[in-house]
């Protein structure tokens, strides 16, 4: 049976530059690696509103993006 080994964790925050024509938002994503596999959804929330909190754009969503690899 194939498995799954965690290979990576990057916490993203997606911001806000403006707004299109149509009234949509414009948006602008940063990322950061190397984030620690074991780090709580309260505490990533925690640390991408403190970082949100030093940019001069608006944050829109905060995003969690784990990698795998796939193995027998």
């Amino acid at each position: 049976m194939a498995q799954t080994y965690l290979q990576d964790v990057q916490l993203r925050l997606v911001l806000e530059t403006g707004v299109d024509s149509e009234g949509k938002p414009l948006l602008k994503g940063k990322s950061y690696n190397n984030i620690n596999s074991k780090a709580t959804a309260d505490q990533l929330f925690a640390v991408a509103n403190a970082i949100a909190s030093l940019q001069t754009l608006s944050l829109h969503t905060i995003e969690k993006n784990d990698s795998f690899i796939l193995g027998a």
